[in-house]
């Protein structure tokens, strides 16, 4: 069965890792299409490496060259300009046309250029295609000098350099990233200003009392937060050598913020255009089903943040209206989704006559061999993703929030209409102490935490990870959970955070019972442990845990 991957992130590394030993069976020909010339790297811990916190070598995530030697055909530096789904062809810059059985976009996302004055002909149209590499991701003009976004190995060294020079960084954007990037840097001794339009930062995660924390604790640590300032245009200088360079940022209110390098962290958006140019759905991303299946064609398929997954539509309404929801833009689902669809892939590979008979729907067309293929049955869709947990990755700010926080503490029930379900209410629990850097909100409903923020509370916040997790019920007294952050031998005992079943690394799935398990094989090191379970191979933020799972196990082995 011939397949064609388009996209050579750390998505589309992990499909062809799924699919290698059906490529070296004989019954899968993989071709991968790459528009950079690097091999995959993390675009996760980009911030972590432009501010020196990672070596080039962490940001390694798939071995090509084992790849190749398995069989798959790898062709980086290349960029698909066409898609022909009549004769299920993908046409190349080069001109040459590859076949395929099945498709599959793993095409990923590109950062926004918001609309200001003086880069207009920096933002790209989103549907325009590009017809080499290097204009994949570049608008009539590329960005000015001195402005950079966070995306790729070349916009990391930009800002490594910036910080490198002492800089002064302008980040336009306070999102998860945007925060991320401007904690860093000033720890490295920049100045660092973050300038966003609303009242707080993070706002898509965190509720008006923990964005104010945040904001307050992201001061104490010499950012300078510029709430309230929509930008509007940028002020470019000419240099010595006739080039534009970014000096100053335009907001609304007629404030001017000067520096030498704006960061742009206003969010991406999926890579589309080939999709939309071949006749696919595309929305906030390529509309597939929750078999990851294209809406127009079943052997097209799209994966990580460019995957827009969504209830097909009755035959009645297809193509009718807004279809809701978006990519998730997180690295985790992304490889589960790739996980999920090579072990499908490799399922019908074993199966031809499923995918060669006419109008076979390939949900249920397998072979009954196919459909108990190890770890995955074919025929039952992709898990629905639940609203993950996000963390920032900062030195001295801890800030952890997951699911819907949105209640107030005050709201009345929503009064029920005839012929409606009974649902019971939401209760809302919440502590502030401003002055100190500490905030925590717990909506509950019928005693099962539905959503919770943390600011400045670390225990209290992996103790409501670990309850969001696993749905349990909270204590009866809320104010047990502020006691673990106490410095008294009257906190109350947490949830065990080493139970087996425990997630260590959200990005993964991995438990402690794996990595226990990887230990006892004689996996001694952090990066030993990743390549053993890929635990700490995503954003990086269960480093610690796993770290603290080695020191339990050090007396037990001899390490």
């Amino acid at each position: 069965m011939r397949v064609v991957l388009i996209g050579y992130g750390p998505v589309g590394a992990r499909l062809v890792e799924g699919l290698l030993q059906s490529v070296e069976s004989g019954s899968v020909e993989l071709t991968v299409v790459g528009a950079e010339v690097h091999d995959v790297y993390n675009r996760v811990l980009l911030a972590e490496y432009a501010v020196g916190r990672c070596t080039r070598e962490r940001l390694e995530l798939a071995d090509t060259a084992a790849a190749t030697r398995a069989g798959v055909q790898i062709r980086l530096g290349e960029v698909a300009v066409a898609v022909d789904r009549h004769r299920r062809v993908v046409r190349l810059d080069s001109g040459e046309f590859v076949a395929y059985d099945r498709l599959v976009f793993a095409t990923g996302a590109r950062a926004n250029i918001p609309t200001l004055a003086g880069l207009e002909k920096a933002k790209r149209h989103r549907l325009a295609r590009a017809s080499r590499p290097a204009a994949l991701d570049h608008g009539e003009h590329p960005l000015p000098r001195g402005v950079a976004v966070l995306r790729t190995l070349e916009d990391a060294e930009i800002v490594r350099a910036a910080i490198a020079a002492r800089k002064r960084i302008v980040v336009l954007g306070a999102g998860v990233l945007g925060m991320e990037l401007a904690l860093a840097v000033t720890e490295q001794g920049n100045q660092t200003v973050a300038v966003y339009a609303g009242e707080i930062p993070m706002a898509k995660n965190l509720d008006r009392g923990a964005g104010r924390v945040l904001a307050r604790a992201a001061r104490s640590a010499g950012v300078d937060m510029a709430p309230h300032s929509p930008a509007e245009s940028v002020i470019l200088a000419t240099d010595d050598d006739g080039q534009r360079r970014f000096d100053a940022l335009i907001c609304a209110d007629g404030k001017q913020i000067a520096g030498d390098l704006l960061v742009l962290s206003c969010g991406v958006t999926g890579r589309t255009e080939l999709a939309a140019a071949a006749g696919l759905t595309v929305s906030a991303g390529i509309v597939v089903d929750e078999f990851l299946r294209s809406w127009d064609d079943t052997a097209v398929f799209a994966i990580g943040d460019c995957a827009h997954i969504a209830e097909q539509p009755a035959p009645a309404h297809s193509g009718q209206g807004h279809v809701a929801g978006a990519p998730s833009g997180l690295i985790g689902p992304g490889w589960r989704q790739a996980d999920w669809l090579a072990n499908r892939l490799a399922a019908e590979a074993r199966a031809p006559e499923a995918r060669s008979a006419p109008g076979m729907s390939t949900d249920v067309a397998l072979a009954p061999e196919a459909r108990s293929a190890p770890g995955m049955s074919t025929d039952v869709a992709l898990a629905p993703e639940r609203i993950g947990v996000v963390m920032l990755k900062a030195e001295g700010v801890d800030v952890v929030s997951a699911g819907n926080t949105s209640a107030e503490l005050w709201d009345e029930p929503h009064p029920v209409a005839a012929g409606e379900t009974k649902v019971s209410p939401t209760e809302v629990s919440q502590w502030a102490d401003p002055a100190h850097g500490a905030y925590v909100k717990m909506v509950t409903r019928d005693g099962v935490l539905t959503g919770f923020v943390a600011v400045g509370m670390p225990r209290a916040g992996a103790e409501l990870t670990l309850l969001f997790e696993s749905r349990s019920e909270l204590p009866a007294d809320r104010s047990v959970l502020l006691r673990l952050d106490a410095d008294t031998s009257e906190s109350a005992a947490p949830t065990d955070a080493f139970a087996p079943h425990s997630t260590v690394c959200w990005c993964n799935g991995v438990t402690v019972q794996r990595i226990e398990a990887a230990v006892a094989e004689g996996h001694a090191t952090t990066e030993c442990i990743g390549r053993a379970t890929r635990a700490g191979t995503g954003c990086g933020s269960c480093k610690g845990k796993i770290t603290q799972i080695l020191d339990r196990w050090q007396p037990a082995v001899g390490l």
